[in-house]
């Protein structure tokens, strides 16, 4: 499906401090100086502005970083080889705590996967109720990001105008699922459960889109994309080029900042990104694809406040056009539990119901390996599955956005300065139970 591009218009002019030798483009990578002056310095893995538990250990020549090694496992859980053990609807409490800023997302990919690999179609509401919390954990992640991007540099205000914006978004999540944080909300082939009330529900993720969104976005690009202490510490600085974001497998806010057009939603479209809405079954939508070509702090900033409102545009497409019908398929290959009715109104129903909950039967999956992948908050993510046709994956890997950018910090950060460490770690977003799984 073509693109429908929104390039983003950073008003850069030209920037006075290039031939600065303090700042970046004014010394190459290869040229900082180097002597006896170099020290070691620890930035984590407890620091408020990691906000997370990572560890780069810079060498540093002065203020400037001379060298840098990023290092993971301090959050380490084994989430991959706990697939191991649990069944495809098991593991989706496991896969919403890696990035736990927007879990909701977690569970549509992980789910999404496992419906390739069993080959099951979901229903017209499935999709429809999906694409829809889809948006809102990208919300939900974007607002932190860039609240977090005004935090680190100083404008605490910035930060309380993404964070209170959340908290709705968590309150429709715990409506749907009766948790707030991790709602484990997908199954396969459909949800824990329908809507609990589909018109409460449309209520608060209009009052979201309609009255709370739109003030905050105004008041925290008011406040920023002028500013010229937020433009100084952003513009120029951890640059990527489009050729390094694609050979380092960018993706998300990070690569499309660096001029990569790739989005999963367009380039292999899933639930109502199809965008083939014929007035029949889930509904498609139509949105454009945030671009910029600067590939510094201040592009992943604006890509990701551009997106937080392509996201509303995709959720006011389809608010008030959620299909009837049941939430969850059932299938004749014995994969899904039967709705009540046919539990309680039919031998099969009740059979089925029986082998699936109390005997060890369960699942019987294909053998086979599949690869499927979902556009978060912060690029591809994506899961590999092998099954050996036994009730639980043989093995499980998980594409983590997390592990990848943050390989990036040895790159990014060379020749800059200490206190542009912040702000670089801050425009990728890292959350660290993604980064180790």
């Amino acid at each position: 499906m073509p693109y429908d591009l929104k390039p983003i218009d950073l008003d850069v002019e030209t920037t006075p401090y290039l031939d600065d030798p303090l700042r970046p483009g004014g010394l190459g990578r290869d040229e900082v100086p180097g002597g006896d002056n170099r020290w070691t310095l620890n930035f984590g893995p407890q620091h408020p502005a990691t906000h997370t538990t990572l560890r780069m250990v810079m060498e540093l020549d002065g203020e400037r970083v001379a060298r840098i090694t990023p290092h993971i496992g301090y959050l380490h859980s084994g989430f991959e080889k706990l697939g191991e053990a649990l069944d495809y609807n098991q593991y989706v409490t496991i896969v919403s705590r890696m990035d736990y800023v927007s879990p909701i997302n977690n569970d549509i990919s992980w789910h999404h996967a496992v419906e390739k690999l069993f080959d099951i179609d979901i229903t017209p509401r499935c999709k429809a109720v999906r694409t829809i919390m889809a948006e809102l954990g990208r919300i939900q992640n974007h607002l932190l990001g860039v609240g977090a991007a005004a935090l680190d540099l100083g404008a605490f205000t910035g930060f309380l105008y993404g964070f209170n914006e959340r908290e709705a978004i968590m309150d429709v999540v715990d409506y749907i699922s009766g948790q707030r944080f991790h709602p484990d909300y997908t199954r396969v082939g459909g949800a824990m459960a329908d809507l609990p009330d589909e018109e409460v529900f449309k209520t608060m993720v209009k009052s979201i889109i309609r009255e709370k969104l739109p003030p905050a976005i105004d008041d925290l690009a008011g406040m920023l994309n002028k500013n010229r202490i937020f433009r100084d510490r952003t513009e120029g600085i951890g640059v990527i080029t489009k050729e390094e974001a694609i050979n380092w497998s960018c993706s998300g806010p990070v690569a499309r900042a660096s001029g990569v057009m790739r989005d999963v939603r367009k380039d292999n479209p899933y639930l109502c990104y199809a965008d083939n809405w014929d007035g029949q079954g889930a509904p498609g939508v139509k949105f454009k694809v945030p671009v910029a070509t600067t590939g510094d702090v201040l592009g992943r900033y604006l890509i990701r406040l551009e997106e937080i409102r392509q996201s509303m545009h995709i959720i006011e497409q389809l608010i008030d056009h959620i299909p009837g019908g049941p939430m969850n398929t059932w299938a004749d290959g014995k994969m899904i539990k039967p709705p009540k009715a046919e539990v309680y109104g039919s031998i099969e129903g009740l059979i089925e119901h029986f082998q699936l909950v109390m005997t060890n039967r369960k699942w019987k999956a294909p053998i086979n390996e599949v690869y499927a992948a979902t556009e978060t908050a912060n690029g591809e993510h994506g899961f590999y599955i092998v099954s050996d046709g036994g009730p639980h994956p043989w093995r499980v890997k998980h594409r983590a956005c997390s592990f990848i950018h943050f390989s990036l910090m040895a790159k990014m950060l060379e020749g800059h300065l200490l206190s542009d460490a912040v702000a670089v770690l801050g425009s990728l977003n890292i959350i660290a139970a993604e980064l180790d799984r």
